[in-house]
């Protein structure tokens, strides 16, 4: 990774000497509301236009939106396809470029919507009282499919007396009978399914293609003679408990759905190839460890002659799609902390081929990226790196070349953390993957306090992409170090293994050897370390407290405290327990597991000031764990504070000021225990 040893180069030079004055200030927590990133790039089929989200913030109304906006591949001009307040998604092109279908409106508004880009004319073709998504062409251009949710009509088993005329009765109860009745994100689920429709793409009623009790929630796919719709979905019976999707052909005519898969383990992302013959998809063959590598795969459009490509790749393949000429496939995979573009052939060989690819989650450097492939071969991206959240690129020659600049009015006029690789070595021998932050106008005379931050998943992994949590910390004055301890992924699938059933466990010696490596540099204050997580980070901060008084002070994000109660009342624990946890809680000898991992067993060893930040409608890790551990901290008489984030999710920081809050309580709660003083908050604030 050159252009990381170039960074990394530069910081040993500042090392030796001190930076000179900047006059830009460093980024204000307002700054937030003026940030913009692309998502979704979709190049036309001749190569010539890009439509892409255009991502932007309201300060008024303190909410995000999506516009969709069009760029010359060839010089980079854009311009709107369609702008406003109101929110545009998921464009996509007619096969022969002259029309792009988008979602107008969230939630029961939403709707789809074709444009006639020579015109600009525009139809609404549906009249929904869902919301409709993933909308895809047929080869012919003639429809669209896409996916709906419809409500179902459950019959009470408890008959109630009809009130009389005015009567103000009580709301009546809630019947629930389902394992899984409620999603992070989503609050108490409608009964319910989605399954797959089909209308005019100018207009008409809408069909449905699928039915039954089960979700068909994938992107579709066509056949190549219009037919059929190539999907995954979870249909069988076991499907809360156990996840078990296969790839799916539902005939148009019959609704015939036939399985092209079978086996233990999930089968999705089908892409079917340009002449028709050939499906790439992803999945695995379940063995019930807590992370796997999502392997890519090419069968027949039959569902026979199914072989695995990337044998050789240890790394998760993700949102495989043809190369036009159906000899190649290009697939995303997150290659130590970086996002990377590769190609596929047949044969199993590949290839990088563009790197950087991500920037969407603009909050915290996490994986990720969008790409699409057009019919001439263009190749769209999004790009991300420490300095620029996600841009919208063009495959080159020499990899991606960057057409957008959305923050070149903000980010260059302020003075910003440096980020640079820190390799560490944990005593054991381990290599970890880690970043270090330097304030701006930093002095390695200095002294600077520590903040570690901790990655959520834990299958997931932080890298060299845009950050604004991080750059927020740097900004108050902290040195901010990042890492990817054991149980990240892109390293392999025996370094993500290392927890498996474990965890949390050797990551806890990686983070100490990534604080350890930090110190050693000369300028950090040792006496002023400080640490914080979200989600799988939150585990590990609070696990950290429990296990050492190293640290000034905690702040630990949307955790999990108990797995007992965790895995009874979590959104996702009936499908994580047997791979995180191996056993039901009730099994013999499963509790005494559950409680040597429970950061709550070792409350007794806290002496570390530790605030808790979880949102109130977090059904991912509900709120009742950071109850449990503000309860337990307060009657073991550790200094502690609980900070409850109204009408958000798993997620903290779906509007701006919720992403504003979320660092600055954080800092707020570090300088009252001999941290850096909290920043202002920038235009807006109060006098």
């Amino acid at each position: 990774m050159a252009y990381e040893r170039l960074i990394l180069g530069a910081l040993m030079l500042a090392a030796a000497t001190p930076a000179a004055a900047d006059p830009r200030p460093p980024l204000a927590p307002a700054d937030v509301f003026d940030l913009e990133y692309a998502s979704d790039p979709q190049v036309s089929p001749d190569g010539r236009s890009i439509a892409y989200v255009r991502h932007s913030f309201d300060i008024l109304t303190d909410r995000a939106r999506a516009n969709i906006w069009l760029i010359d591949a060839r010089t980079g001009k854009q311009r709107p396809v369609v702008s406003g307040t109101a929110s545009y998604t998921q464009p996509r092109w007619s096969p022969d470029g002259g029309r792009l279908a988008y979602i107008s409106g969230v939630d029961r508004d939403a709707q789809i919507l074709v444009r006639w880009m020579d015109s600009g004319a525009t139809a609404r073709v549906t009249n929904l009282t869902q919301s409709p998504g993933a909308p895809a062409w047929s080869p012919d251009g003639t429809r669209l499919a896409f996916t709906l949710f419809e409500p179902d009509q459950p019959k009470p088993f408890a008959p109630m007396p009809t009130p009389p005329k005015g009567a103000i009765w009580a709301t009546p109860p809630k019947v629930i009978d389902r394992l899984t009745y409620r999603a992070d994100g989503g609050g108490y689920l409608e009964q319910g399914h989605t399954h797959l429709f089909v209308v005019p793409a100018d207009g008409g009623a809408p069909r449905r293609v699928t039915s039954g009790p089960f979700d068909d929630d994938s992107d579709p796919e066509w056949s190549a003679d219009g037919r059929r719709l190539i999907f995954s979905a979870d249909r069988n019976p076991e499907h809360e408990t156990y996840g078990n999707s296969e790839i799916y052909a539902a005939d148009l005519a019959s609704g015939t759905v036939t399985a092209l898969t079978h086996r233990k383990g999930p089968d999705f992302s089908p892409a079917v190839s340009p002449d028709g013959k050939q499906i790439a998809w992803l999945g695995f063959d379940d063995r019930f460890v807590g992370n796997q590598r999502l392997r890519l795969y090419v069968m027949n459009i039959d569902g026979s002659g199914r072989r695995e490509l990337l044998s050789g790749l240890d790394r998760d393949a993700a949102a495989p799609r043809w190369r036009p000429d159906g000899k190649a496939i290009y697939f995303a995979y997150d290659d130590e902390g970086t996002t990377k573009l590769g190609l596929a052939t047949l044969d199993g060989r590949w290839r990088e081929v563009a790197r950087g690819l991500g920037g969407e989650d603009i909050g915290r450097p996490y994986g990720g990226g969008q790409f699409s492939v057009g019919r001439s071969g263009a190749v769209a991206m999004d790009v991300t790196d420490p300095t620029h959240p996600a841009d919208v690129a063009l495959l080159g020659p020499s990899g991606a070349r960057r057409l957008t600049a959305l923050n070149d009015n903000l980010l260059p006029y302020r003075t910003l953390g440096t980020v640079a690789p820190m390799p560490v070595r944990n005593p054991d021998g381990t290599a970890v993957g880690a970043w270090i932050v330097t304030p701006p106008g930093f002095d390695p005379a200095k002294k600077y306090p520590l903040l570690l931050e901790i990655h959520g998943g834990p299958f997931a992994d932080y890298g060299w992409r845009y950050s604004v949590e991080m750059q927020a910390y740097a900004a108050a004055g902290y040195l901010v170090v990042y890492a990817n301890p054991r149980g990240s992924t892109s390293y392999g699938e025996a370094f993500a293994n290392a927890i498996d059933k474990n965890y949390p466990g050797p990551d806890y010696g990686d983070l100490m050897a990534v604080v350890d490596t930090a110190i050693a540099k000369g300028f950090v204050d040792p006496a002023r370390l400080f640490v914080t997580g979200g989600s799988g980070g939150g585990v590990l901060t609070a696990w950290i407290v429990g296990h050492t008084t190293r640290f000034r002070a905690a702040v630990v994000a949307k955790p999990v405290i108990n797995w007992t109660s965790w895995a009874l009342t979590a959104d996702e624990g009936p499908l994580i327990l047997p791979y995180w946890l191996g056993k039901a809680p009730w099994e013999p000898g499963a509790q005494a597991e559950y409680w040597r991992r429970s950061p709550l067993a070792y409350v007794g060893n806290v002496k570390t000031p530790t605030m808790l930040l979880t949102g109130e409608q977090d059904f991912r890790t509900p709120i009742a764990e950071a109850e449990q551990y503000y309860a337990a901290l307060k009657l073991a008489g550790v200094e502690t504070a609980m900070v409850r984030v109204p009408d958000i999710g798993h997620a903290l920081v779906t509007r701006p000021t919720q992403l504003i809050a979320k660092t600055q309580y954080i800092l707020g709660w570090f300088a009252r225990h001999g941290g850096q003083p909290v920043p202002g908050a920038g235009p807006g604030a109060a006098p």
